[in-house]
């Protein structure tokens, strides 16, 4: 990955998110428009096989309608308003812009790549898998095969691929060692844990309430050397707290904002 001169690389998490809906294409537009360096995103299995663009097991939180991602086919997400949420009242007023109908639906991993590509830079994708889900080990191949059809199945692809499931991480190695792959560390995660997996070749993960609330494990991280990307930086002491520790990159909800506190 190729790193911008005396600064991190800025990933936009699911998109600039906090003025559009997550995951929508309106969103990563935005984040590009607005320089962020890459852009992140969840997926999942649908029913028919598809890799779709959701956080949430359900689609309840952020479409207007409700089921499980992985019970449901593409045709039945294609057909939702996945943007609807975030401006409910945005209909009624003459002076907001709507995004178009294929700005606001649920997103496909093809489609966001597709997009990227069209761009004349090199955009990032951080891709992650969620677990637990019923598809298991399904979700990596499908991505992996994904990522082989667009010809970023290689070392220095602009695609990697993160996750807090060390087995999907361990997977992904063994499926593809040449991508890159990130290990998401939060909570109860042990150092013996994460430095396991750090020594399989990972980048470390580990949230910003980790590197405040654990510094001997951001200690830990620098001092041996590891490459860092950190989530969800939106704060300027977040950043504060990455640019002291060093870190590779910083995934962030506001890419254009954080990009104007780098300067």
């Amino acid at each position: 990955m190729r790193q911008p001169e005396g600064r991190p690389k800025v990933i936009a998490h699911r998109g600039s998110n906090e003025s559009e809906a997550e995951h929508t294409l309106a969103a990563y537009l935005k984040a590009i428009d607005e320089g962020a360096d890459g852009v992140e995103c969840d997926v999942r299995l649908t029913a028919d096989g598809h890799l779709v663009l959701v956080h949430d097991r359900r689609i309840d939180r952020t479409t207007n309608s409700r089921g499980v991602v992985s019970t449901m086919t593409l045709a039945q997400l294609d057909d939702l308003d996945a943007s609807a949420w975030k401006r409910p009242w945005a209909d009624l007023d003459d002076e907001v812009e709507l995004p178009e109908r294929d700005e606001k639906g649920v997103l496909t991993l093809e489609r966001l790549i597709e997009v990227v590509r069209d761009y004349d830079r090199t955009i990032d994708v951080a891709i992650e898998t969620k677990h637990p889900t019923r598809y298991a080990g399904l979700v990596e191949r499908r991505v992996v095969d994904l990522l082989d059809q667009v010809g970023w199945n290689h070392a220095g692809s602009p695609a990697r691929i993160m996750s807090f499931s060390g087995v999907a991480v361990t997977r992904v190695r063994r499926l593809a060692p040449q991508l890159e792959t990130v290990f998401l560390i939060e909570g109860a995660v042990s150092w013996r844990v994460a430095r396991g997996m750090l020594m399989g070749g990972s980048v470390a993960g580990p949230g910003v309430e980790e590197i405040r609330e654990r510094p001997r494990l951001a200690h830990r991280l620098r001092d041996e050397g590891h490459r860092i990307h950190v989530w969800v930086v939106n704060t300027p002491d977040d950043l504060r707290c990455c640019l002291d520790l060093g870190v590779e990159a910083v995934i962030t909800d506001t890419p254009g904002r954080v990009l104007s506190w780098l300067g």
